[in-house]
């Protein structure tokens, strides 16, 4: 829009009746939330104000790209760049697409299936698919949680997946020359009833979930259930004055020893849930549920991905905004 028909259309706001009013602000809304990752993107480049290729700081305006992002010229190098240049949403086509798909992931309602919001957006599924991928390497570098006071601690189990894996199918097809893979099929738990088996078998990936009373919370997948590979896990999380809850597991009680932490031990049956009153691991707990309520709709993600999907239960329950992702980007 031309400058001398932005001011007319100013002037004439002044003319509008209330009912005409409400009409407009419901529009500039809705207009509010399809430019907003142009917003943000233009306010990534405003806070870095630095040329990403020769770190000139100066620069001007050199029109907008094809997304209508402001785009620059460093005066040093004479190179183009916008706020999207070096980052990892650089290649997005869509970005008010994708602002959409991260306020579906960081809602507070549940988030859509794949495709079901392919379909709301009229987009390709596999294009959700690599947002979401993409939005999983961008949060995966957030800060650790610091833990103080109260640390409860304890672990959740997944079983292992290789949802995308070809290995089966390859020995169905070639029997005599593809071996059997060692690891049961998903549909194996239910029709050969692995389900009930007593104990843990070595397909659960462990899961350590601690938090302690502020409401600091980590889930972080350990790569076996020894208790060496929980203390090392454990070590730079409980400082050494905090007060650790925890069951009997050896790594627990092995890091409380050498460090020289109180460590309360409480389990799961009536009369052992609660020591001294005020120790237990219920928020530990209650965390394995809403983990579980979280994963569930996904039908056992891949485990190469797992790391990626406990990051996104994090960042959902700590509140974070899709504008904070495309700055961190």
């Amino acid at each position: 829009m031309l400058h001398h028909e932005y001011h007319r259309l100013l002037e004439a706001l002044s003319e509008l009746n209330p009912a005409q009013i409400e009409d407009a602000q419901t529009k500039l809304l809705d207009l509010r939330r399809k430019t907003e990752a142009i917003s943000e993107i233009e306010a990534r480049a405003k806070q870095g104000a630095k040329c990403p290729f020769c770190g000139d700081d100066q620069r001007q305006k050199w029109g907008r790209t094809r997304t209508k992002i402001q785009r620059y010229r460093c005066s040093g190098c004479k190179k183009t760049y916008s706020g999207r240049t070096g980052s990892a949403i650089a290649r997005i086509h869509r970005p008010d697409l994708f602002m959409v798909a991260l306020r579906d992931m960081l809602g507070a309602s549940a988030p859509k299936s794949v495709r079901e919001l392919a379909r709301h957006l009229g987009i390709d599924k596999q294009t959700i698919w690599r947002w979401r991928m993409l939005v999983f390497s961008i949060i995966d570098s957030g800060s650790a949680a610091i833990f103080s006071g109260i640390v409860e601690a304890d672990e959740t189990y997944q079983r292992e997946s290789r949802k995308g894996s070809r290995e089966w199918v390859r020995h169905f097809a070639d029997p005599q020359n593809v071996p059997m893979p060692a690891r049961p099929r998903w549909e194996d738990y239910t029709t050969k009833g692995l389900k009930m088996m007593r104990g843990l078998s070595r397909w659960q990936l462990p899961i350590l979930t601690v938090a302690d009373r502020g409401g600091a919370r980590r889930f972080q997948r350990l790569s076996n259930r020894k208790g060496a590979t929980l203390e090392r896990a454990m070590k730079p999380l409980v400082p050494s004055d905090a007060v650790l809850c925890s069951d009997g597991a050896n790594g627990y009680a092995s890091l409380a020893a050498k460090r020289g932490i109180e460590h309360f031990v409480v389990g799961s049956k009536a009369g052992t849930r609660v020591a001294a009153g005020c120790h237990h691991i219920q928020n530990v707990n209650s965390l394995h549920a809403r983990y579980k309520a979280f994963i569930k709709p996904f039908c056992g993600p891949a485990t190469k991905n797992l790391n990626g999907y406990i990051r996104w239960l994090e960042v959902r329950l700590s509140g974070m905004k899709p504008a904070e992702v495309i700055r961190a980007s």
